[in-house]
């Protein structure tokens, strides 16, 4: 009887131990499968973060802040940022009461407004102007002066046509 009771748990412990191998198999295929799919994932990533970090740097060729031979024009004037300072000044503009003096256009939902800015180099300068319902696109020509001061010069413009 002794003898059978032993054999008994040697047989359960020999099944207990093949369930255990077989189910470390499966499960080391499976995490084996996984790794496999996220190294592809990481690949794909990789390669979109590379095609990113290129457009960047297409998008960023035309900015004063990427142009070393156009802010040596302004190292004299010991500004910390001349881009945001250019900016700044043309942002004022838009202070003033009624429609932008930059803008050609009077505004139809209410008054043009300069929103956004790109300052291309250190003599011009693309804005986007809006009433709110209407927008178009400035060519400024600049000058940051000795003093400080910065005069801008309408170059070109367009506004877009409202579309239902």
């Amino acid at each position: 009887m002794k003898s059978k009771i032993f054999l008994y748990l040697f047989v359960f412990a020999a099944l207990i131990a093949l369930y255990q191998f077989v189910s470390a198999s499966n499960l080391q295929k499976a995490l084996n499968s996984d790794i496999e799919g996220l190294e592809k994932q990481v690949t794909t990533l990789k390669d979109s973060v590379q095609q990113s970090q290129l457009k960047i740097l297409d998008i960023q060729y035309f900015s004063l802040e990427n142009n070393d031979d156009a802010l040596a024009y302004y190292d004299h004037l010991n500004l910390e940022n001349p881009v945001r300072y250019i900016e700044d000044k043309l942002l004022e503009t838009n202070e003033q009461k009624g429609n932008n003096p930059l803008v050609p256009y009077d505004g139809m939902e209410s008054d043009f407004k300069i929103n956004k800015i790109k300052v291309l180099n250190h003599k011009w300068l693309l804005a986007d102007f809006s009433d709110g319902k209407y927008w178009g696109d400035l060519v400024i020509k600049y000058e940051l002066k000795d003093d400080l001061s910065v005069d801008f010069t309408l170059l070109d413009h367009l506004l877009y046509a409202r579309s239902n």
